[in-house]
């Protein structure tokens, strides 16, 4: 070996994540900050769409309002796509640290925008037009966030507690709705008045957004690399993660077909309830918010005990448990909540369709990082979850409201259900990635 290869080599193990539990609990922590960071950020806009959408879409008619709002909130899925892709490549070539750092800068600039885009009184359709660009900025951080802190989170964390360790990224995904609606139950029922709320209010959780976001930047100046990519970082520089990504269509497949319902129900329960409890329930604009809140506390608290099980069951029996409760429960709970006049009916109604959903948000990422080798792994996470959340989970709140804007609201529910039924038949015949792991294929070799 050569002194200059000897340097590099000490280099590289310099780099690489020390194995200590506390090391690693480290840094699966600041790696979930951005998470929860990036999703506060994101779910800002549809938790305050309530308030701010008269600023931008004028009218009187709240439902084609949010409607609007809504397909602005689409807007920032279709170009996830782009993102998974860029930071997708970033991370396979480039390291994870790199594009977890990046993204989370992305984000911070996006919800900066927000904050400060004058409304249509003020400069007319540009307003919409900048929250929309803005809404593309968040997008594209975000779709590289995914794949780079799923990669992050299952290389970094150990074989026997994989499941739980990797659940803190769905933990931080609801948690960053939960502090965006805590935050606006503060505003709401303590330090504004409505007028104020919806006048200027609503910029408030997106400046404080961009704040945590940088914050969180300098924290993952920090990170260290993780072992399974220092291990081949001299042949991922070299590589094209888009062009070898063609030889595992497989895994894509199965990336695609859990993600179809997975994400679907996802937003239906957490970006869209809200709406749903006020417009169609009948609930009051705090006490939707109040269930919403609640809600997602339950649903987090879920979230690692089904990455604990997953570690004992395997991951295959978990994503079965949701399909097949998914496709025979959705249209009863639905129409159970829609017909309630109870908010404490609501909340366990809500609660008992997390019971059900916990089952693919809890281990989701974890499953499509196991899928694929060190070299293409955080593309192969990242690009397929985000062509098919575009699709899917983008346009699930527009395609709720418009089936009310027509007058047959029940048919969501039958679309949710058809979509759950895909993702289960994928999971009944894919195999168990806790026992065929690439992980630790790529870690061992």
């Amino acid at each position: 070996m050569t002194p200059l290869a000897s340097t590099d080599a000490t280099s590289q193990v310099a780099r690489t994540l020390p194995l200590s539990t506390g090391n690693r609990v480290t840094a699966i922590l600041i790696g979930s900050a951005g998470n929860l960071v990036e999703w506060y950020d994101f779910y800002a806009y549809t938790a305050f769409a309530l308030y701010f959408a008269p600023s931008f879409f004028p009218g009187t008619d709240r439902i084609v309002q949010q409607l609007n709002a809504a397909v602005l909130f689409a807007a920032g899925f279709l170009v996830r796509p782009v993102g998974g892709w860029l930071f997708g490549h970033l991370a396979d070539r480039r390291g994870r640290r790199n594009a977890l750092m990046l993204s989370v800068l992305l984000m911070s600039f996006g919800s900066l925008m927000i904050a400060a885009t004058p409304t249509y009184a003020a400069v007319g359709a540009a307003a919409p037009v900048l929250i929309g660009l803005a809404r593309i900025v968040q997008g594209l951080s975000l779709g590289g966030e995914y794949g780079a802190s799923a990669t992050y989170l299952a290389e970094v964390a150990d074989e026997r507690h994989r499941g739980l360790y990797s659940s803190l990224q769905a933990v931080t995904t609801i948690a960053g709705q939960l502090i965006a609606i805590v935050i606006l139950i503060l505003l709401q029922q303590l330090l504004l008045t409505p007028t104020q709320l919806t006048a200027w209010g609503w910029r408030i959780p997106f400046a404080i957004g961009a704040a945590l976001s940088l914050v969180v930047a300098v924290m993952r100046r920090t990170l260290h690399e993780t072992e399974a990519f220092v291990r081949i970082e001299h042949v991922a520089r070299q590589g094209r993660p888009l062009a070898e990504l063609t030889r595992y269509r497989r895994e894509v497949l199965i990336v695609v077909g859990l993600t179809m319902g997975g994400v679907t129900a996802f937003y239906t329960y957490t970006t869209y309830m809200q709406k749903f409890l006020t417009l169609s329930v009948g609930l009051s604009e705090s006490r939707a918010t109040l269930i919403s809140g609640a809600t997602l506390v339950f649903a987090l608290c879920l979230q690692p005990l089904y990455g604990a099980i997953s570690d004992r069951v395997g991951r295959k029996a978990l994503l079965i448990w949701f399909g097949v409760m998914g496709t025979l429960f959705t249209i009863p709970l639905l129409r159970a909540l829609q017909a309630t006049t109870s908010a404490l009916a609501a909340f366990f109604l809500i609660a008992a369709a997390w019971i059900i959903i916990a089952g693919y948000t809890s281990i989701n990422a974890l499953v499509k990082a196991e899928l694929f080798p060190t070299t293409v792994r955080a593309t192969g996470v990242a690009l397929p979850f985000a062509v098919t959340g575009a699709i899917f989970g983008g346009t699930t709140e527009s395609i709720a409201l418009w089936f009310k804007s027509i007058g047959h609201e029940s048919w969501f529910s039958y679309y949710l259900t058809s979509v759950i039924a895909v993702s289960c038949v994928v999971a009944i015949f894919m195999r168990d990635t806790k026992y065929t792991s690439a992980i630790d294929v790529s870690t061992r070799a």
